[in-house]
């Protein structure tokens, strides 16, 4: 197990990060919304790397995990700066990145923004424009009202206390869309679904599919895999992917 360290994003925001010195493409976990780099995902993959000797970096967001900063004051905008951070101070030449749910999202994001810092990439339930597109638009007129009057509404979760949705983060997705405009993803890009994700629909994946344009993108559906997706098979299914992405990256 690698030691948390910290660094200073240009931004002011103080991150945490483990990062493993090994062979190029380097591999970067990108984490989901309200989840930190200590998932199941993020460190099985750190094992992974460190036993085949590829560089490999997981970090926290602001406002998650070990990362300074409030999850309420947080937004897609700031969290996807903190992810190009994290990829140009600490890491060098492309990165094959792994997004998973809100991490698919800002990897998007960091494609449009940094392609030539990309190798490849590999997205877990990716979630991109949820903002918009899950929550927003399945609000009712009630929990719109008060996030107008309040600032924020409470929205149950599964995986603990209720999650604190903010008109800021509602607002500042709106100009992080990615699935609004052309999508161009030049590398090889490995989309990973569950049918039986209740977070992230199939019909997410399809649209996302459909929408980017690249010259080597597939996505596999793992029948009966919910937005976990980290019992054994698909922990393994997530290496293959990241090792043929990196094949196609020419560096097996």
């Amino acid at each position: 197990m690698t030691q948390t360290e910290y660094f200073t994003s240009p931004q002011g925001r103080r991150l945490a990060y483990h990062r493993s010195p090994g062979k190029g493409p380097g591999v970067v976990f990108l984490g989901g919304f309200k989840s930190d780099m200590d998932g199941t995902k993020a460190v099985h993959l750190e094992a992974w790397a460190q036993a085949t000797g590829r560089a490999f970096l997981r970090f926290d967001y602001s406002g998650h995990g070990q990362s300074s900063g409030a999850f309420t004051e947080g937004c897609i905008g700031e969290w996807a700066e903190d992810a190009m951070a994290a990829i140009t101070k600490l890491t060098e030449g492309p990165q094959v990145l792994v997004g998973s749910s809100m991490g698919g999202w800002i990897a998007l994001l960091c494609a449009r923004a940094m392609p030539e810092r990309l190798a490849g990439l590999v997205t877990i339930a990716a979630a991109p424009d949820f903002t918009e597109d899950a929550m927003w638009e399945g609000f009712d007129a009630e929990q719109r009202a008060e996030l107008a009057a309040n600032g924020q509404v409470a929205l149950p979760s599964e995986y603990g206390e209720p999650y604190i949705i903010t008109r800021r983060l509602i607002e500042d997705g709106r100009a992080h869309l990615v699935l609004r405009d052309p999508l161009t993803l030049p590398f090889a890009v490995r989309f990973l679904q569950g049918t039986a994700d209740e977070d992230v629909a199939v019909s997410v994946a399809l649209r996302l599919l459909e929408h980017a344009t690249g010259p080597d993108m597939r996505l596999t559906l793992v029948d009966g895999a919910d937005h976990r997706f980290s019992d054994p098979d698909c922990l393994r299914l997530i290496e293959r992917s990241v090792e043929e992405v990196l094949e196609r990256a020419g560096s097996a």
